[in-house]
């Protein structure tokens, strides 16, 4: 296992690699699809419960991954976030060859907020604006996939993560209802968004189950491909829902829907 801190951008973001080494009596280890995890927190912080676990239970599948340490707190607003996961990849692209890694298959999985991070360079990878932020072409940066879990999607007052929100813009730009309207992804979806996996939970009462429907339905009216399961129980930041990522008070652990893992590294391995 190559397990390195690597620097991405230019706002002390890193990246925790778990790359697998090559291996001549292992067919998988010759191009390896990569994972890029971006934990959740409500982009105050990085939980650890949506990082190691998740990065090792997607590695011991087959796939090389990597967590995503972006800038959050009050200090660090849009789009830094987005412009050091747009360098992730990049990089990831940039060294596939040295990392045995295929680079037609960087995905990126994001969780709650971090789920709205992955979501963001999927719909705003070939925009101009982006771009000129990161000084990438559009190529580099372009995600293949996305695996959403429980993501914060939407602005819309009936649903939306309003401290995420806040956070993400700062306190002055969160009340200019253009700026919640740029960072509203559902609005932003076309054809070129890639194929995209989603889970959330019905009973979700901190980021509610129609962040994740209205960006299936936006998929939907722009042709592209996507899967979604909606689990009828659940809290919000289940991460993997077993006792591995179970919180000190009991939480974050729900038997119906551990399974997401499994169909999330079969539809990523179609």
């Amino acid at each position: 296992m190559i397990h390195e801190r690597v620097p991405v951008g230019n706002d002390g973001a890193f990246i925790q690699t778990y790359f697998q080494e090559f291996s001549p009596e292992i067919k998988v280890s010759e191009r390896r699809p990569v994972l890029v995890i971006c934990p959740g927190g409500g982009y105050q912080y990085c939980s650890d419960r949506e990082a190691e676990p998740i990065a090792l239970a997607f590695a011991s599948r087959g796939f090389h991954t990597c967590v995503l340490q972006y800038p959050c707190g009050e200090n660090h607003h849009f789009p830094e976030q987005l412009c050091a996961l747009a360098h992730t990849v990049a990089w990831l692209r940039e060294n596939a060859e040295r990392l045995r890694a295929d680079e037609n298959r960087i995905a990126v999985a994001g969780f709650s907020a971090g789920g709205h991070l992955a979501a963001s360079l999927g719909v705003f990878w070939n925009s101009t604006f982006l771009a000129q932020e990161t000084g990438l072409a559009p190529a580099q940066m372009r995600p293949d996939r996305l695996v959403l879990g429980y993501p914060v999607i939407s602005s819309d007052e009936k649903v939306a993560s309003k401290p995420s929100f806040q956070s993400l813009l700062g306190e002055e730009p969160f009340q200019d209802p253009k700026e919640r309207a740029f960072v509203s992804l559902e609005k932003h979806v076309t054809s070129d968004v890639p194929p995209t996996f989603l889970w959330h939970t019905y009973t979700d009462d901190t980021v509610p189950v129609e962040n994740s429907m209205y960006f299936a339905l936006a998929l939907r009216k722009a042709g592209v491909p996507f899967e979604s399961h909606i689990y009828s129980v659940g809290a919000h930041g289940l991460s993997l829902a077993n006792r591995l990522t179970e919180n000190f008070s009991g939480g974050g652990v729900q038997r119906e829907c551990e399974g997401w893992l499994e169909l999330a590294a079969d539809w990523l391995s179609r």
